[in-house]
């Protein structure tokens, strides 16, 4: 299946609720006779289809010759013994759709719907003079849509619901098939790979076309103004193609329109249009992810029914108008990624009873958070992240009882000890970013901060915090991603992180934290087993994640096991027990005072993807057995004080040379200085060794953890991750920008820029650290060393911004 399976299936059942109507209707006239039985010649064309699947889902054991195909499973007849339905959703069924179904003369509702069918979609079917309803939605069909035959059928085709969503048909729209369908009521043609222009004559053909969806395809050219005669039109979706020009006048002549999506396509112009007032019967709007600019015009305010505003990734400026308080039954609102400018007291948010989220990220909105905006007590999902807001919050926040989602970061709010103690109130609060705020403030030690006991997602980055990591995030039993990284913090590692049982993605870099990595860090739960991660509850966001135009992530298990405690000032060796922390996927412990040699027991880690032990004061010779992380693609050990040959084999081959840089005494053919023929005897010695440490290393950890991870669990736990973190493929060189990317997927969570705690992309080398004094705080580590040791992991090329990625 295609990228959109659930999105889909939820139009598919919006589409068969939407004409729940239509098909009581049809059962009426077609409930089946318990004294009928089908002709010999129906249950001919029902064999027939039963013969070219390759699985039957189990269809084979009622469909029998001999018996009355009238008590098939999914079939149904009506009085005069023909077929009129055949409903087999969700069998498995696999193989081809049999032309014959189109000799069932009677069929009136067919849904083969949720299958592993494959092939084309007989014309057959599309020409049938019978059928009504025809759904052959989340399928694997492809191939073109044939076009029907050039004579006109001798009556107008029955057909009013056709649904081919979720499938893999390509090529042009056929324009003539539809000349025929006069009944047309919905057509679902979404997520498929459907390219040109999108036909003009819909309407002309199909007067009664009330939803078309044609979103998710590849459609190109501008929007056709033949839509403005579709007088019943109530929803038209056609977001995430390759539409271009401007919204042409005569589709505002479609005044029935409720529901009307053009998100995510190359569409400009303005807004302000007098046409546009026309369209008052829309209940959502989103024009989101498109060219638009110009003010949001006044005439929103006329707009009472609408529910959902997406105008969100656009060039819209100005302030955000007045008249938006008059638009009382908005529910959602979402303006992020613009130019809007001005102050929020410019709305009436107390006239928003129903709403439940708004989003106004990445804008350039000033002032303070307006009073009134705590009177929307059905507000579950706030983010106004990344504009030029100030002041200290609110108590009257503790009035919006169901707000889980808060997002203020990147803003210059000041007092972290009265907002946490503000927040604390919040009892429903799961994800919280109030990072880049706060700036130069003492991280509050205070004992009475609590009530955080829901929390799943904490980020207080990049404030310049001083002060030590607070005992009250240990109170936090529910949290999962904790970011802590570009701040002042002192001090040991707590011994009590092993108690946030649920914690999986950790990141304190870029701080001044002292001391040993503790051991109790080691006994994470969620680092100790992939399996514990994909068995979490997972919750869902409040606000979608994105990234790219397509992809969509609405849980917090979808994101990586990270543990990162890069450019701190940590000494001592690397903890032999780091062996155990096998769901981890990013491992970073560069730019510290560590010493001592390379654990052998990170052989264990076979989820690592990126394994960053550079700027430290390692010794000894690089474990052969590293080799054995099949899915390594980002390896940093340079500056440090490693010896001997670099292994050669597996992950090691495909590495490049800047990975092992400064070191001295390495040897190999990365490397300019050669091994000799001692040093390469000595390697194999060595490797002989570490095999056998390696070995006795499984034996006694499994004695005490049970067997090690095979191979075919580490490629399973691979293709989980995959899955689970589909972003992080869209680079096809998994370097250090993986690292960043998994960041950047939560920084979309809260926009709040945490790229800045790592590498950003686009960002000065200079700016690279939340504080340049913390480049100096572990002075063995040259400035101008600090710049040339990580420049290997930067991607090669300049990627275009993407704007979800910022």
């Amino acid at each position: 299946m295609k990228k959109l399976q659930l999105h889909n299936r939820t139009y598919s059942k919006v589409l068969q609720m939407h004409y729940l109507g239509v098909a009581l209707v049809l059962m009426v006239f077609c409930l089946p006779s318990p004294t009928s039985s089908c002709t010999e010649q129906e249950k001919d064309s029902l064999l027939r289809f039963l013969a070219e699947l390759s699985q039957d889902g189990g269809l084979s054991a009622s469909w029998r010759n001999g018996t009355d195909c009238c008590k098939w499973e999914g079939v149904a007849c009506r009085q005069d013994r023909t077929v009129s339905h055949v409903l087999l959703p969700s069998k498995g069924l696999k193989g081809h759709i049999s032309r014959s179904l189109g000799a069932l003369t009677g069929l009136q509702h067919l849904d083969l719907s949720e299958n592993l069918l494959s092939g084309g979609l007989p014309r057959e079917l599309l020409s049938s003079g019978s059928i009504v309803f025809l759904d052959v939605s989340l399928n694997q069909l492809n191939g073109t849509l044939r076009q029907l035959p050039s004579s006109p059928p001798a009556r107008p085709l029955q057909l009013q619901v056709l649904n081919i969503s979720s499938n893999l048909f390509a090529g042009q729209f056929p324009s003539a098939i539809w000349k025929a369908m006069e009944n047309l009521m919905a057509l679902n043609a979404s997520n498929n790979n459907f390219i040109g222009r999108v036909p003009a004559q819909f309407c002309n053909s199909s007067p009664s076309l009330t939803v078309l969806d044609l979103c998710f395809n590849k459609f190109s050219g501008s929007i056709p103004p033949g839509l403005g005669d579709c007088s019943k039109l109530r929803e038209l979706k056609a977001g995430h193609n390759n539409l271009s020009g401007t919204l042409p006048d005569e589709l505002f002549n479609a005044t029935s329109l409720e529901y009307l999506s053009l998100e995510n396509n190359d569409l400009h112009g303005v807004l302000d249009t007098a046409n546009m007032v026309s369209l008052r019967n829309l209940v959502t709007l989103d024009l989101g992810g498109n060219r638009f600019s110009g003010k949001i015009p006044d005439y929103i305010g006329l707009f009472k029914r609408l529910e959902e505003l997406h105008l969100n990734n656009n060039n819209m400026s100005g302030q955000l108008p007045y008249a938006l308080s008059n638009c009382t039954n908005l529910i959602t609102v979402d303006l992020k990624r613009n130019r809007l400018s001005g102050e929020l007291t410019n709305v009436n948010f107390s006239n928003l009873p129903k709403l439940k989220t708004l989003d106004l990220d990445s804008n350039n909105l000033s002032g303070t958070v307006p009073e009134s905006i705590y009177s929307c007590s059905n507000l579950t999902a706030l983010r106004l992240s990344t504009n030029n807001l100030h002041g200290q919050l609110s108590s009257r926040i503790g009035n919006l009882k169901h707000l889980s989602f808060l997002s203020l970061g990147k803003n210059n709010f000041t007092n972290i000890t009265n907002a946490l103690q503000i927040l604390k109130s919040s009892k429903n609060l799961s994800t919280l970013f109030i990072g880049h705020n706060f700036r130069g403030e003492i991280l509050s030690q205070d004992e009475t901060i609590d009530g955080f006991e829901n929390l799943q997602v904490l980020d207080i980055q990049g404030c310049q915090f001083s002060g030590r990591i607070p005992v009250w995030i240990s109170r936090a039993a529910n949290l999962q991603v904790l970011l802590l990284c570009g701040n002042r913090l002192t001090g040991p590692i707590p011994g009590w992180i092993n108690s946030l049982s649920h914690l999986f993605y950790m990141d304190v870099s870029t701080n001044r934290l002292t001391g040993q990595i503790p051991l109790t860090l080691m006994e994470m739960p969620m680092l100790k087993s992939t399996e514990n991660i994909t068995h979490m509850n997972p919750r869902v966001f409040d606000l979608t994640v994105t990234n790219g135009p397509s992809l969509e992530y609405r849980t917090i298990t979808s994101f990586p096991a990270v543990l990162n405690l890069r450019n701190n000032c940590l000494t001592g060796v690397i903890p032999p027990q780091i062996g155990q922390l096998k769901a981890l996927v990013v491992l970073d412990f560069s730019f510290n005072k560590l010493s001592g040699q390379i654990p052998q027991s990170i052989c264990n880690l076979t989820n690592l993807q990126l394994l960053d032990l550079s700027s430290n004061n390692l010794t000894g010779a690089i474990p052969v057995a590293l080799n054995a992380l099949h899915f390594l693609s980002a390896f940093s050990i340079s500056n440090n004080n490693l010896e001997g040959p670099i292994p050669s084999g597996g992950q090691f081959d495909t590495f490049q040379n800047s990975s092992f840089d400064r070191n001295p005494n390495l040897c190999g053919s990365a490397l300019t200085q050669k091994c000799n023929s001692a040093e390469a005897h000595q390697a194999i010695i060595l490797a002989a060794k570490q095999a056998d440490y390696k070995v006795a290393f499984v034996i006694e950890f499994s004695a005490f953890f049970g067997v090690g991870v095979l191979y075919d669990q580490l490629v399973l736990s691979s293709f989980n991750f995959i899955i689970c973190f589909a972003s992080w493929t869209i680079n096809v060189a998994l370097r250090h920008a993986q690292f960043r990317g998994a960041l950047t997927s939560l920084n979309i969570i809260g926009a709040d820029n945490m790229t800045h705690c790592l590498i950003g992309e686009d960002v000065p080398w200079s700016s690279r650290f939340c504080s340049e004094s913390i480049v100096h705080s572990c002075p063995y580590i040259p400035k101008s060393e600090t710049a040339n040791t990580r420049n290997h992991l930067l991607p090669k090329r300049k990627r275009k911004i993407d704007e979800d990625d910022t």
